[in-house]
């Protein structure tokens, strides 16, 4: 199947922005990727994605459940690499522990809040994410409203098809895959050291 022929755009794009495969674009097999709607090589993707991450002013990575949590051994290898990539880039870390509305208030600094996710790429000035561990459903929604709301460039890792509300997609994720992602971000650090030393990457934590 061919890809979109209307690509992805940089936010925001209002109230409510169509859903990505309404325009057309189509979601990534197995050995691809997506960047702005297209569907690439995977490698190309993942050297996307590095490039993003090691030139954005304030990175930023957002682990869901899936690797937040030790229940099983691919979350452990996951969450592992996860944080190898944080340090590497290097980026913040700010998780999405669960998907419960956080009413009356969040505290946009500490977690990312699904329903609500603008809040916290507004307070933190976020100019490029990476969702990794979420489930779909809910990735899906919070990549859109980020997309409609802000100018934030989204990635994200899927475990199973990919996302095609995200800037960019790469499917199939394993820690193999994340790592890389890493393996890109230290050549492109590398290529240009200031790069991987203009930020600090302290773990955010709940207090």
């Amino acid at each position: 199947m061919k890809s979109a022929k209307m690509k992805m755009v940089i936010g925001p794009e209002g109230y409510l922005p169509s859903a990505a495969s309404a325009r057309g674009v189509v979601g990534p097999s197995k050995g691809e990727g997506l960047v702005m709607g297209k569907i690439v090589p995977e490698q190309q993707a993942i050297e996307e994605a590095a490039r993003r991450l090691v030139e954005a002013k304030n990175p930023t990575i957002f682990p869901g459940p899936l690797v937040l949590w030790g229940w099983n051994a691919q979350a452990l290898r996951e969450s592992k690499a996860v944080k190898a990539l944080a340090d590497a880039i290097p980026a913040k870390m700010i998780p999405m522990a669960d998907y419960r509305p956080k009413y009356p208030k969040i505290v946009p600094e500490q977690e990312i809040n699904p329903n609500h996710p603008n809040l916290t790429i507004w307070k933190n000035k976020i100019d490029v994410c990476l969702f990794v561990g979420v489930h779909c459903h809910q990735s899906n929604i919070a990549l859109k409203i980020i997309r409609g709301g802000t100018d934030c460039f989204t990635i994200a890792l899927c475990t199973f098809n990919g996302d095609d509300e995200a800037h960019i997609t790469i499917r199939d994720l394993t820690a193999d895959t994340i790592q890389r992602i890493t393996d890109a971000v230290k050549r492109l650090n590398q290529r240009t050291p200031s790069a991987g030393v203009k930020r600090s990457s302290p773990l955010t934590k709940r207090s």
